[in-house]
């Protein structure tokens, strides 16, 4: 029996940030996985977390652990997935140091992904955007930075990692200014920043505290803002502007709502895909599609552009009663012959 600790140590510590080159949200994001699997196998097998043995983690666990997250924790099939592919990742580490896991991993390798609806993006319209950017008090130190945090998030598109991880050095201020984002999977882009959105980040500056984090945006010890703090953030300004724009209120308002918000606006305004995704950073034009399913535009573009298929002229005549009883007497003499 092999102890599970110290390679499940070795997997997170070590292979993901120095071997894999995994980013610390990516490591933080494993870490959680495990945190929950190994709880749940402990509680299971009614032992302590340190005591778990690699052999204990069978396939037959890992499903029992799937279908807890999405029975008893309410998760998603797309979190069940994100789930399974970092326990697949730790046993593909365990195949080239433990020889004897060999046929456990095939086994759990054979767990197959969900799947999952592909639900249209949710979105907030310009008026809706309005409200939420100007709900943050100007007058306070706080507000000030949240209103900073809110317009770069729509404007630049960023991910919440990239918000909160963008570092003092990578914003330039100057005309024209521009910020450096280090992206999902180490991909760089430089963004140009509309004036409006250079004078709320000059703002920021202003009252930033100087002896903090060399990240951007700080919470109020000065330290660097956290993703649980952010969503926080976005959640009271989300209520305070659904008062002035109800129908905000029908909407889950997250940090990832605003990255689509502002893709379905360069959409609208440049009818181009392919800009969408060079300003948001993907990986390919795969990624960037889900859009074009949610905006209308482009369909009724294509609409307006065919010609619908000729109808043939033409009335309904109703059939004559007295014909109609002839026809329906004679079928029935034929049935009784």
């Amino acid at each position: 029996m092999t102890a599970l600790a110290p390679h499940l140590t070795a997997f997170l510590c070590k292979h993901l940030p120095a071997e894999r080159g995994a980013s610390p949200h990516t490591c933080d994001t494993y870490a959680y996985c495990f945190q929950l699997l190994v709880c749940f196998a402990a509680s299971r097998l009614g032992i302590k977390p340190s005591q778990l043995e690699v052999e204990q983690l069978d396939a037959a666990l890992v499903l029992a652990f799937l279908e807890h997250l999405e029975q008893q924790r309410k998760n998603s099939g797309r979190t069940r997935n994100a789930r399974l592919a970092a326990i697949n990742a730790f046993f593909r580490f365990l195949e080239y140091r433990l020889a004897s896991s060999l046929d456990q991993s095939r086994q759990i390798h054979a767990i197959p992904m969900k799947k999952t609806d592909e639900a249209l993006v949710a979105y907030l319209t310009r008026d809706e955007l309005r409200a939420l950017l100007d709900a943050p008090d100007p007058r306070v130190a706080s507000g000030v930075r949240d209103r900073a945090m809110l317009h770069l998030a729509f404007a630049a598109g960023l991910r919440v990692s990239e918000l909160i991880g963008l570092r003092h050095d990578q914003l330039e201020i100057q005309a024209p200014a521009s910020i450096h984002v280090l992206g999902k999977g180490r991909r760089e882009r430089r963004l140009p920043l509309w004036k409006e959105t250079t004078t709320v980040l000059r703002a920021w500056l202003a009252v930033r505290p100087r002896d903090g984090d060399r990240e951007l945006f700080l919470n109020a010890r000065g330290r660097a803002m956290t993703r649980s703090g952010f969503e926080y953030i976005l959640a009271v300004h989300a209520a305070e502007a659904a008062r002035k724009q109800s129908s905000i209120a029908g909407k889950r308002v997250t940090p990832h709502v605003l990255r689509h918000t502002c893709a379905m606006h360069t959409l609208h305004a440049t009818h181009d895909v392919r800009k969408v995704s060079l300003w948001l950073g993907h990986a390919s034009l795969q990624s960037t599609e889900i859009y074009l399913r949610t905006d209308p535009t482009e369909k009724l573009a294509a609409l307006n552009a065919t010609m619908p298929p000729a109808l043939k002229p033409g009335r309904f005549r109703p059939p004559d009663r007295l014909m109609e009883m002839l026809r329906s007497s004679k079928r029935a003499e034929n049935y009784v012959e």
